[in-house]
C-alpha cells in the first residue's frame, strides 16, 4: 500500500481499515470518495460485499427461524441456534479484515474477495 492518500488525507492502510469499521456503510463512503487508491477500493468493495452478505444471511436465517418456529417450536429453536454462530463467524472475519487491512495486506476472503476484484476491473 502507498504511504499516503491524496483524496482522504489518510494513510492507505488506515483508510483500508476504516472501510471495515461500520461495514457496509463506511465502505460505501470510501467507494464514493476514493477513486485512485486500488488497495482502499479493494477493501471497500470487499467490506461492502461482506457486510451486505452478513446482513442478508442474518435476516434470511431469522425469517427461516420464524417460519420453522410456526411449524414446530423445536424447528425454530434449531434454526435459531445458527444465528449466533453466523454473528460470531462474521465478527471473527471482521476482526481479521481489520487487522489485515491495517497491516497493509490485501487479504482476500474466498468468493467475496474475488467479487471485490471483479468489481475493481469494471
Amino acid at each position: 500500500m502507498s504511504q499516503g492518500n491524496e483524496t482522504t488525507g489518510l494513510a492507505s492502510n488506515i483508510a483500508a481499515m476504516m472501510c471495515y469499521i461500520l461495514m457496509p456503510v463506511s465502505s460505501i463512503v470510501f467507494l464514493i470518495v476514493e477513486k485512485k487508491d486500488s488497495d482502499v477500493r479493494f477493501h471497500a468493495w470487499q467490506s461492502t460485499f461482506l457486510g451486505g452478505g452478513i446482513i442478508v444471511l442474518i435476516i434470511a436465517l431469522q425469517i427461516f427461524e420464524a417460519i420453522m418456529g410456526s411449524i414446530a417450536h423445536i424447528l425454530g429453536t434449531v434454526v435459531g441456534f445458527f444465528v449466533p454462530i453466523v454473528w460470531l463467524g462474521g465478527l471473527v472475519l471482521w476482526v481479521v479484515c481489520l487487522v489485515k487491512a491495517y497491516q497493509g495486506e490485501r487479504w482476500k476472503i474466498p468468493v467475496v474477495g474475488d467479487m471485490a476484484e471483479k468489481q475493481m476491473s469494471i
